[in-house]
């Protein structure tokens, strides 16, 4: 089989070093990659993924046989939809499936029609009304701009002062709607399922790191580390979320016409009164996607390749009785203003580390140097018997990089080892 990936970060590194595996793969290309995924698959660069037509064109000369979709911008803008009209396999949900992730709003009152487990919300278009909402429900509350904003559109605010500002910044910054929810009490899991119409098939569990610094302080980020499996997900209360909430929602898309096909992410709240919903997404994980993928024992490209043809009921998924952890090496300042282009060395020493994998999130080569282009920038994963076997790993690896420009977080995997 002749296969795209397309987008350029940790996620995509994972995927391309899991489906470079296959025995099935032909030409293998991404686009536009990275210098990790360049040494798997074929860059073509120069195409924004944006330009569905150019990508369309490009897989008809190229007899591209399945486009995996990594990043969620050109699922939710389409991209499947123009390649399904060429008669081009794609890995990824339609524009219509996609508003799961591209609309909060839409989630919402989805859950609320089918009886979904989630957080109370109101929704409100203006300013003033969510904050006098704000003011009569009191805080903590959590305020959510609607539509993309890579993981960074939540305020889980504490005080009344803290929403109010947080409501007034969705709207500054040219939001037509806000979001206001309660704020559920509980550890938070993601949990990854195929999805082919209304067969709904468990990928793994995982446990992220949001905040940017040790114990969970400073600002959000998209992510600065993960581990999978993640043990407070027990196998009873995985079922009972595929039940009440994956199932429900599979079965809801295709009642509304636009059934969901691809990988469903679903961020859990695990509250004393069970599981419920937080948001989902349509894509995989970043970094979630790059502690699943070392985990999986079978062949991932014709299970990619099943869901694409609505073919997801044959597929095989096995996975290694294995923990993985990942450690992500980021840019001094992120999530905010940051450098790039410093030198970065190391990589190979910390890849010989035993069950360590070093996947690159944003980087850039420059001659034979090999230096920063991102906030986030490595991901340093490694895979042990145990969580604790995985995280000393993959700690001993991120120690045998050089690259004073960079930071990363101690303490990864401390919620599932304390």
């Amino acid at each position: 089989m002749n296969v795209l990936l397309l987008g350029s970060g940790g996620r995509e590194h994972a995927l391309a070093w899991k489906l470079a595996q296959s025995p099935a793969m032909g030409q293998f290309y991404a686009m536009p990659g990275n210098p990790g995924i360049a040494e798997v698959a074929e860059p073509v660069e120069g195409v924004p993924l944006s330009a569905h037509q150019t990508i369309v064109s490009w897989c008809r000369e190229h007899a591209i046989d399945l486009v995996v979709v990594g990043p969620e911008a050109p699922l939710v803008a389409g991209l499947v939809d123009q390649l399904a009209e060429a008669g081009i396999a794609a890995f990824g949900p339609t524009a219509a499936a996609a508003r799961l992730e591209g609309s909060k709003l839409f989630t919402k009152e989805l859950c609320r029609e089918n009886g979904i487990p989630t957080a109370a919300f109101a929704r409100f278009s203006d300013a003033e009304s969510a904050a006098a909402y704000v003011r009569s429900t009191g805080a903590p509350i959590v305020v959510k701009a609607d539509g993309l904003m890579a993981g960074k559109g939540v305020v889980v605010a504490l005080n009344v002062g803290e929403a109010i500002e947080a409501v007034e910044q969705v709207f500054a910054s040219g939001g037509q709607e806000v979001l206001i929810e309660e704020f559920m009490e509980g550890e938070e899991a993601s949990l990854f399922c195929l999805v082919d119409g209304e067969t709904v098939v468990p990928f793994g569990s995982a446990q992220d790191h949001k905040r940017a610094f040790d114990g969970d302080l400073g600002p959000n980020t998209g992510g600065m580390g993960a581990y999978s499996p993640a043990p407070v997900l027990t196998p009873e209360l995985e079922e009972r979320a595929i039940r009440e909430i994956l199932v429900p929602t599979a079965r809801a898309m295709v009642a509304l016409g636009a059934p969901y096909r691809g990988v469903l992410y679903a961020g859990l709240m695990l509250t004393a009164s069970g599981p419920k919903l937080v948001e989902y997404n349509c894509r995989f994980g970043d970094p979630e996607c790059q502690v699943l993928m070392p985990r999986l024992a079978s062949d991932l490209l014709p299970i990619l390749d099943a869901v694409a043809r609505g073919n997801l009921a044959q597929a095989e998924v096995a996975w290694s009785p294995v923990s993985a952890l990942t450690v992500v090496y980021a840019s001094r300042g992120y999530p905010g203003a940051h450098q790039t282009g410093s030198d970065i060395t190391g990589l190979d020493t910390a890849g010989a580390v035993d069950g360590v994998l070093v996947y690159h999130a944003g980087t850039k080569k420059i001659g034979a140097r090999l230096v920063s282009n991102g906030g986030r920038v490595l991901n340093v994963t490694a895979v042990g018997a145990t969580l604790q076997e995985a995280r000393d790993r993959a700690y001993e690896g991120a120690g045998l990089i050089r690259w004073p420009e960079g930071f990363y977080r101690q303490d990864i995997g401390w919620r599932a080892l304390r």
